[in-house]
């Protein structure tokens, strides 16, 4: 497998979208000479109109500190949960600042860049997304040193590839826990209640996947030791505490929700 970006001008075509990407294209030297990126004042704007953001097994522990972690679709892919309707995010602002005190997941500080397979080949090319706020005809900080990829794109080209490296562990953590048949289906609603406080009729926020404590128990002592031998021990229980966030994620919205009623 490799990566990199492309040099010549026969680049492939794109296939597939990924959440935050609006014209992510192969970089290359022909295309994207005179591209870097610029400093704005919110980076991750984009961010505010995302509830859920993926997150790798790596990330578990810091993000059990803030969002509840869930699996989420048929591939059961685990999400940062930060809000609790669809395209509200209570993490970020109005002017488009995530709040400072909150860890801002992998899948987000790669933007704009992103890796793509080739068709063509077995190997991962360097995306960027040319309609990205930061994307620039007059960077602050260039794509290209002449011919050559600039440090900052050959450290984007590092963290991407430990994203992916990280993207890969987490699919055989969820396959393993799958095989173990520890996932269990849940369901998470909250209580709206009006400015008496009188309670109105609950609403279901989402149904998803979770790492069951009971099938964990439940497990042979061989079983929970294949498990433990892993390291994955440490992510599983990251995320079981950190459904206890769902009530911080649920009252931070009860809150704007207040504050725009007046």
């Amino acid at each position: 497998m490799e990566n990199g970006a492309q040099g010549g001008a026969n680049a492939p075509e794109l296939t597939g979208q990924v959440l935050f990407y609006r014209r992510p294209e192969p970089l290359s030297l022909e295309k994207h000479r005179n591209l870097g990126v610029k400093q704005i004042p919110a980076p991750f704007s984009f961010l505010k109109t995302a509830h859920a953001v993926p997150i790798t097994v790596s990330e578990f522990g810091v993000v059990a500190t803030c969002y509840p972690i869930i699996f989420v679709g048929p591939e059961k892919t685990p999400v940062a949960v930060m809000g609790i309707r669809q395209n509200e995010n209570e993490y970020v602002d109005a002017e488009g600042q995530p709040d400072p005190d909150s860890y801002i997941p992998a899948f987000v500080r790669r933007y704009p860049f992103v890796f793509a397979a080739d068709p063509q080949s077995d190997r991962l090319l360097l995306c960027v997304d040319v309609e990205g706020a930061m994307v620039s005809d007059q960077p602050d900080v260039r794509l290209f040193d002449g011919d050559q990829p600039s440090q900052f794109t050959q450290d984007a080209i590092e963290f991407c590839k430990e994203f992916e490296r990280q993207r890969r562990a987490t699919v055989e953590f969820i396959e393993m826990i799958d095989k173990a048949g520890l996932f269990e289906q849940k369901t998470v609603s909250f209580t709206p209640r009006d400015a008496n406080g009188a309670a109105g009729p609950a609403q279901k926020i989402a149904d998803y996947f979770a790492i069951s404590e009971d099938k964990l128990n439940a497990l042979s002592d061989a079983a929970f030791q294949d498990i433990r031998n892993t390291g994955a021990l440490a992510a599983v229980y990251a995320h079981m505490v950190s459904l206890l966030n769902w009530q911080r994620v649920i009252q931070r919205t009860m809150r704007r929700l207040a504050v725009e009623a007046g």
